[in-house]
């Protein structure tokens, strides 16, 4: 018979980047006094020293790659600098590209949940594309998207760039080494190495998400499509039994006689980007 390990909530990996709502600068604005207005013009003439301007900074470049901690990688800014690709490095630059900080006409703050919001969609849909595979691969995996924009003091200065890095989220708060580079990481065989799996069944001790190229006993295997909007939690949880029963029958040695797991989404979960459930079965 077979025998399903359903887990509630699903587990969340910190792997998508925190959007943090800071507080808008105000910039402060100046203007002459009435007495400069009135002074008497000086006999003699001062000249007048040429203004310096500050040369804008560099851009980041894309394939950059970086050694980056994981609080750092879910951080909005960030100051480390590039490493050679061919030394260890946690993260690595897919797309370089302009903050869209207008809407409806307005300018708004790099800190504006609204633009931060949009950058991480933009990172988000590129990903697969640039590692291999299409959005189901990419989610069966331990590859992230992680974002950066200028700190508020270089966004009033003139910098309006963003930064979509790639990221492999190994095992708890922990990120993984990266090839010299991630374009076409999960095309062909890359899920045995960064594929998503478990150190036990989904919902059990010692369950913990880590990557397929570590030691572990189940596998992520399949995808649930929740739809569009979180249909509640009554009809998140019962959505994947089915497939997942079915997708772990396909992998089994007896088919009278597997194991399955499925994992579903909160609400909280959904809202922070989880809009998916996930299929198990032993490895």
């Amino acid at each position: 018979m077979t025998r399903s390990h359903l887990r509630h909530p699903a587990a969340t990996t910190a792997t998508t980047a925190v959007v943090l709502a800071l507080t808008t600068a105000l910039a402060g604005c100046s203007g002459g006094s009435d007495d400069d207005a009135t002074a008497t013009p000086s006999t003699s003439a001062t000249p007048t020293a040429t203004p310096t301007t500050a040369a804008p900074a560099e851009r980041p470049a894309a394939g950059a790659c970086y050694d980056l901690g994981f609080e750092e990688a879910l951080a909005p800014t960030t100051t480390s600098e590039a490493v050679d690709c061919a030394a260890d490095h946690t993260a690595q630059t897919y797309a370089v590209g302009q903050l869209a900080t207008y809407a409806d006409g307005h300018l708004l703050a790099v800190d504006d949940p609204a633009v931060q919001a949009g950058l991480g969609a933009t990172c988000r849909s590129s990903l697969a594309e640039y590692v291999g595979g299409d959005t189901d691969t990419l989610r069966l995996s331990v590859l992230r998207a992680v974002w950066f924009s200028p700190s508020i003091e270089a966004s009033d200065a003139g910098e309006d760039w963003y930064r979509c890095d790639v990221i492999a989220v190994v095992d708890d708060a922990t990120l993984g080494t990266l090839p010299p580079t991630m374009e076409g990481a999960l095309a062909g065989d890359g899920l045995d190495s960064l594929g998503l799996c478990g150190t036990a069944a989904p919902g059990a001790d010692g369950f913990r998400r880590i990557a397929c190229g570590l030691e572990h006993t189940w596998r992520a295997i399949d995808v649930v499509d929740l739809g569009s909007s979180y249909p509640g939690e009554d009809a998140a949880s019962s959505a994947g039994s089915a497939q997942c029963q079915s997708a772990a029958g396909e992998l089994a040695a007896d088919v009278l006689d597997y194991e399955w797991g499925y994992e579903w989404p909160t609400q909280e979960q959904w809202d922070a980007g989880q809009t998916y459930g996930l299929c198990w079965a032993p490895a």
